[in-house]
């Protein structure tokens, strides 16, 4: 990635060195008068402290709605060993379906809703506003007494969730540069993560304390207290979440200039400035017409696939011979090991600017994952390839979005598309893996997991092939500078561009 050398601090000319060759990168000065108006000094000032001020703002409460997210999501797997099914006197395949439908919701939401959040120009409070009606879905899903009802709740549940996960995946690539963006997007799922830990906790808690509390059993507890802890979070975080960097009002002017400025020259194009100059279905075929993004399609269907695990790991642990309670306790460890893992993984893929190795080698354990718990029912081992197959895929999962955001350069609005399509379409996965998963599969679920295990290693072949093609694209793009003689109107990118492999 671009390091900036700025050698005329008083000149709104920057001489930016990739690859160790130097480039001009110009500040209109009619665009960013504050900024060529000062020296390199002050401008890396600037930088500095805006890149705090929003990893402040950002950060922290997108991983707290992603808990949350995750939790409203999931509860039906805790709520299965709290007395949901017996209640509602759900079959096998009613509540496999209920599990199931939520992903209908997400398939229909994700791409019109990255395309409304984009035009609308404000996510912090489109994401909000989601955020409290999913909350009062989860919420009223305590009330439901059939499976008509769990089953609309489901659906709908999915689809205003849908509009959480690609659009603060886009938020973020709208802030930060590429070299910045992995460590910052792992820190976002890592929010996924400490949910899937504290799930398990909170819900053996509650299953273990609140069971027949005020007449309720303990999975409509589950759903009421995570519901309206989530309307409560969302209501701060509307006023907490900025927008994108032109609309958010807490910027000075010079940080927004900043702010603009940084990506333009790390990327080579502009953030959102007005809903006018929102291209919506033009950006959808630009989209779709990128061929490196049908690899990313691949790789994030394998590992989103392999993902369906984690709807059933409280009922493929409670085949390890534990009480309920002990179960729900044990579903932790995996999801904090992850926590740790992943963030380390993605701490060194931006310190190294390599996206192969830290997408496939996580995948490569959890594939090993998949199969040990698949092969044996020994507690030990199975436990064993638990906590590396939930890591593993966490991983590769979130480093595939990470490396569609710093591959697919173009518009905003293109990458806004190919971040919610390519999630959406994972999604397709979870209308046929619930099935995967019926009680009479137990204790080893070797189907479900083989199916995962080929997910896994489909999106490993995926990375290698787009990995080596980047890379000829890398020497292609070399060799036309080579060929330039110093003119870059020829250049198909910004001279010393490299796409991270």
């Amino acid at each position: 990635m671009a390091q900036l050398v700025v050698d005329k601090p008083a000149s709104s000319e920057l001489e930016i060195e990739v690859h160790d060759q130097p480039m001009s990168v110009v500040i209109d000065a009619e665009k960013f008068p504050l900024l060529a108006a000062m020296t390199q000094e002050e401008r890396t000032a600037i930088e500095t402290k805006l890149r705090w001020k929003v990893d402040f703002r950002l950060l922290p409460i997108l991983v707290l709605m992603y808990i949350m997210n995750y939790l409203d999501r999931n509860t039906i797997a805790q709520a299965k060993l709290g007395g949901l099914v017996e209640d509602l006197g759900l079959t096998d395949s009613q509540y496999l379906t209920c599990v199931a439908i939520l992903n209908a919701g997400y398939l229909l939401m994700q791409v019109p809703s990255n395309i409304w959040l984009n035009k609308f120009g404000k996510p912090g409070a489109y994401i909000s506003c989601c955020m409290v009606v999913w909350g009062a879905i989860s919420t009223a899903s305590g009330a439901t007494h059939n499976f008509a009802g769990l089953f609309c709740a489901r659906f709908f549940l999915g689809f205003v969730e849908a509009a959480f996960y690609p659009g603060a995946m886009f938020t973020l690539s709208t802030w930060y540069k590429r070299e910045e963006l992995s460590k910052r997007m792992a820190l976002f799922y890592t929010g996924s993560q400490i949910s899937g830990a504290f799930s398990g906790l909170i819900a053996g808690g509650v299953v273990f304390g609140m069971d027949g509390l005020r007449g309720l059993r303990a999975w409509r507890w589950l759903f009421l207290l995570e519901g309206a802890a989530t309307i409560l979070i969302a209501m701060s975080a509307f006023f907490i979440l900025p927008n994108f960097p032109q609309t958010t009002k807490w910027l000075t002017p010079v940080e927004k200039e900043m702010a603009v400025w940084r990506l333009q020259a790390d990327i080579t194009h502009a953030e959102w400035t007005s809903s006018e100059e929102q291209i919506t279905w033009k950006a959808f075929i630009m989209a779709m017409k990128d061929w490196r993004n049908w690899f990313f399609v691949a790789m994030v269907y394998g590992t989103g696939a392999s993902l369906a695990v984690n709807n059933f790991f409280p009922s493929v642990l409670a085949t390890l011979g534990r009480g309920r309670v002990e179960t729900l306790l044990l579903t932790s460890p995996p999801f904090l090991l992850s926590c740790i893992t992943m963030f380390i993984i993605c701490w060194n893929a931006d310190r190294t600017q390599d996206r192969y190795w830290h997408f496939t080698i996580p995948l490569w354990f959890s594939l090993a994952g998949f199969i040990i718990v698949a092969a044996t029912t020994n507690f030990g081992a199975r436990y064993f390839g638990a906590m590396i197959m939930i890591p593993g895929i966490y991983s590769g999962f979130n480093m595939a979005f990470a490396w569609t955001a710093n591959t697919i350069y173009g518009p905003p609005g293109k990458r806004a598309v190919a971040i919610a399509f390519n999630n959406a379409f994972s999604g397709l996965a979870g209308l046929y893996s619930a099935y995967l998963y019926p009680s009479n599969a137990a204790p080893r679920y070797a189907i479900a997991l083989g199916v995962s295990a080929g997910m896994v290693f489909m999106a490993i072949c995926a990375a290698t092939a787009l990995h080596f093609l980047l890379a000829r694209e890398n020497r292609k793009i070399e060799k036309q500078e080579q060929e330039s003689n110093g003119d870059d109107s020829v250049l198909a990118h910004p001279r010393g561009f490299r796409f991270l492999t």
